[in-house]
């Protein structure tokens, strides 16, 4: 019985994941190096941000989870309501995946981020909030360049 619903529960799992990577290949999927995941949501149609560039954007940032729509799990950040966050592109100041993440969107550009633990906080995790080991999600748009 135990058997049968590990099989069960991994099968509901691996089914959910199917249909997620079948929605995500209808859009455009990048993957960096073995584990970041770029995916875009919606092509913006303004200049290019590269390395150097100083980004301005607008996120919400989840814990991933299987077995959530979307695989958004627990939403632990948002600038919703704020003004655009605001970083250099490549100069180490966000987590890696957000560095290696953006590069490459257009102003207007909408893009999912899935961000394995060796780049985002690793296994110290961030502020009670993101535990150890964790992958993160972040919806993230592109809203200027400066």
């Amino acid at each position: 019985m135990k058997s049968r619903l590990l099989v069960a529960a991994f099968g509901l799992s691996v089914l959910l994941t199917g249909n997620i990577a079948t929605a995500q290949m209808q859009s455009d999927t990048t993957t960096v190096g073995s584990s970041l995941q770029k995916i875009d949501v919606k092509t913006g149609t303004g200049q290019e941000i590269a390395a150097g560039n100083n980004a301005l954007v607008h996120y919400t940032g989840w814990l991933h989870d299987p077995l959530a729509a979307k695989e958004h799990g627990t939403q632990f950040d948002s600038s919703s309501g704020r003004p655009p966050f605001s970083f250099t592109v490549g100069a180490g100041k966000v987590i890696k995946g957000w560095d290696q993440g953006v590069v490459g969107m257009k102003v207007g550009g909408k893009r999912t981020l899935i961000i394995p633990p060796e780049l985002a906080y690793g296994a110290r995790g961030a502020g009670g909030v993101i535990p150890p080991n964790a992958t993160l999600i972040f919806d993230v748009e592109l809203v200027g360049i400066r």
